[in-house]
């Protein structure tokens, strides 16, 4: 399976169309709202909750956007869809909660936030959802091991993988360097055999997404646009952008 026209036909709002200025936080409902009025495509992250559901958060942690603090994964969902985005009266969605809000008027990337740890239950509570849903989705994750689950659990959704050219600072060394190495040049692409490649804007061009898109037929997004520069960089290399910092033009 190809991935789908829709995902590639319109400009992708990274965590929906936010602007902290206006008060529209990443992730939050307004920050949906935004997206779907100027018919943009929206990315949001999952995060699980400790009673299995999946939430609409990027951090692990709650604080650095929100009130409150700790991880996600020590409150259920009921008490984080009680958390508030800071300065606002919004609260945290469920993904559920997302995909009735959107319903289908724009296409939705789905990004599942990966612990490293070898669970599936965010892949299968996030599969359980969106076989009923009738809109477009997709979904994606840095995890090799979550987008093999995404090929065995619900192979028909269409599925990426998120990459960069290298994992060797930050965070990233919180991983074993087999983890690491398993991620690198898209080696895993003949097990869980993704439909795109979302790919950090600032390392291409890079011989691995080029051979994913021109040799094998896979649509490549980039993240994160905030530059005209790297948005040059998405039109000479790439398929579509995930965008943030600004509003593109029709």
């Amino acid at each position: 399976m190809r991935a789908p026209d829709w995902l590639i036909a319109r400009p992708v709002a990274h965590r929906g169309l936010h602007d902290r200025a206006r008060g529209i936080i990443e992730n939050m409902p307004g920050a949906m709202h935004a997206a779907i009025a100027g018919n943009f495509s929206i990315e949001v992250d999952v995060q699980l909750s400790a009673d299995g559901e999946a939430m609409v958060h990027h951090d692990d942690d709650l604080g650095r956007l929100t009130e409150g603090s700790g991880p996600l994964l020590a409150r259920t969902a009921a008490e984080l869809k009680a958390v508030t985005f800071k300065d606002t009266p919004e609260r945290m969605m469920s993904l559920g909660d997302l995909l009735a809000l959107v319903d289908g008027r724009v296409g939705l990337v789905i990004e599942i936030k990966s612990h490293f740890d070898g669970d599936r239950q965010l892949v299968r509570r996030t599969a359980e959802l969106l076989k009923t849903y009738r809109g477009p989705a997709a979904w994606m994750s840095f995890d090799p091991d979550q987008v093999l689950a995404m090929r065995e659990i619900a192979p028909e959704i269409p599925r990426g993988i998120t990459a960069q050219r290298s994992y060797d600072d930050g965070e990233w060394l919180t991983l074993t360097r087999a983890q690491r190495d398993g991620m690198l040049h898209l080696r895993h692409a003949f097990r869980t055999r993704p439909h795109f490649v979302s790919y950090w804007v600032k390392q291409l061009p890079a011989p691995a997404p080029w051979i994913a898109r021109n040799l094998f037929g896979c649509a490549l997004i980039t993240w994160t646009v905030r530059t005209p520069e790297q948005r040059a960089i998405t039109q000479r290399w790439a398929d579509q952008m995930t965008f943030e910092g600004f509003v593109p033009e029709p």
